[in-house]
């Protein structure tokens, strides 16, 4: 056997199981923290969809499937794989399996090699939803934070759920990163690489520092994808192949996009309004403007465009149905800036937004200066003169952005 047969196959490069099987994961770590067991560790994508190790053995592998059908038939295949005895999952581990949908038959399956495989139960049930996952994982946040007398409101409760969410999927990012960056095998990253119980339960505790935009920050990234879920999952038989893979791409941007970079599309996603929650109203207008957009966005840090003459512009949820509404937002936007630096930086970066519906383009002056763009030519002198030029903000049409975008 090679170094790199040692190690289980890695399926942590498919993106279409991630989101479900992570949040399923996150769901059986903290149900063991609730029963009073820490000492273990979650290992992602190797030994099976995810597994629990403690002392270096594994004590539980789990299989997770969504959506795949509702007989149970249609698992057979991945059944007898769970039950398979290879590696580290010898005669007598415990062996779960978790469905998105409930299924004709859920009694435990008996291999022929005498192996049992449980179908993970959810309460009363045998199966739970992507949609019902997050209510019941803040349930048992919930119950541990009583234990350890920490006082939970509305929001504190989300943003736990949203950091250890977001947790789970570093490290998927990680093993990624260790695999295409560092060199590492696919499988030695992914087996190697794990999450302690107690750090789960650290990041539960000590959620006090955690300012605003940190909140707002994870809490937009994980509505962000709660969005893309219902977007593939329910229109996936209406979109074009182009359509489907651009929200794909997006998906998974967004998806390895660190928290504190999301922090920059909370300030221009609605640079209009105060940097708080984001609407659900907001991010379906920000997707479905890329996705409508007759331009490829560039999935760097913030998803934006570039025209010929290397200016940014950045899709926005931003609504003027009216032009007279034009100066409200002028108006608007202005008093952010007066009141948000991290907004007026930004903005002195990317001044050219699209808008989701606007009648027409239009310019907003503003009262700050920024350094002008010298060519080559210009001389010293004129560099030390502190040449200025005003800050005007750009809000463009949808079709006007495509216009100057496709014009090369």
């Amino acid at each position: 056997m090679n170094e790199e047969e040692q190690y289980p196959h890695s399926a942590v490069s498919s993106w279409s199981g991630f989101v479900y099987q992570g949040k399923i994961a996150l769901y059986h770590c903290l149900k063991l923290i609730d029963e009073g067991d820490v000492d273990f560790e979650l290992q992602l994508d190797s030994t099976d969809d995810f597994a629990i190790y403690k002392s270096g053995i594994l004590a539980s592998a789990h299989q997770v499937k969504a959506n795949i059908g509702k007989y149970r038939s249609d698992y057979k295949e991945a059944l007898v794989k769970s039950a398979k005895v290879e590696l580290d999952r010898v005669k007598g581990v415990s062996r779960y399996f978790h469905v998105s949908i409930a299924i004709s038959d859920a009694g435990d399956y008996k291999d022929d090699n005498g192996e049992v495989v449980v179908f993970y139960p959810y309460g009363n049930d045998k199966y739970c939803s992507l949609g019902a996952i997050e209510e019941i994982t803040k349930a048992v946040i919930t119950k541990i934070c009583q234990a350890k007398d920490i006082d939970l409101s509305a929001n504190l409760l989300n943003l736990n759920y949203c950091l250890l969410s977001e947790k789970i999927s570093s490290k998927a990012i990680e093993i990624h990163k260790a695999i295409q960056v560092d060199g590492d095998s696919q499988r030695r990253a992914a087996y190697t690489n794990r999450i302690l119980g107690q750090s789960i339960l650290e990041d539960i505790i000590k959620n006090d520092p955690y300012n605003d935009a940190d909140y707002y920050a994870v809490n937009l990234k994980s509505r962000l994808h709660a969005h893309f879920e219902d977007r593939l999952e329910q229109s996936v038989l209406g979109m074009t192949d182009a359509s489907y893979e651009r929200a794909r791409k997006l998906y998974e941007h967004i998806r390895v996009t660190p928290a504190d970079e999301i922090k920059c599309l909370c300030q221009l996603m609605k640079p209009s309004e105060r940097f708080s929650l984001v609407q659900k109203g907001d991010i379906r207008k920000y997707v479905g403007l890329i996705q409508d957009i007759g331009v490829e966005p560039i999935l760097e840090r913030l998803p934006h465009y570039l025209c010929k003459q290397n200016k940014f512009y950045i899709p926005t949820a931003l609504d003027l149905p009216e032009a007279e509404e034009n100066s409200d937002c002028a108006s608007d936007i202005r008093s952010e800036m007066n009141s948000n630096n991290d907004l007026l930086e930004l903005l002195f970066e990317y001044n050219n937004l699209i808008a989701y519906r606007a009648k027409e383009s239009f310019m907003i002056d503003t009262k700050y200066t920024v350094s002008a763009e010298f060519s080559d030519k210009d001389t010293q002198e004129q560099a030390e003169n502190h040449i200025l030029k005003k800050l005007r903000i750009s809000i463009v049409t949808k079709e006007e952005a495509e216009v100057r975008l496709n014009d090369n």
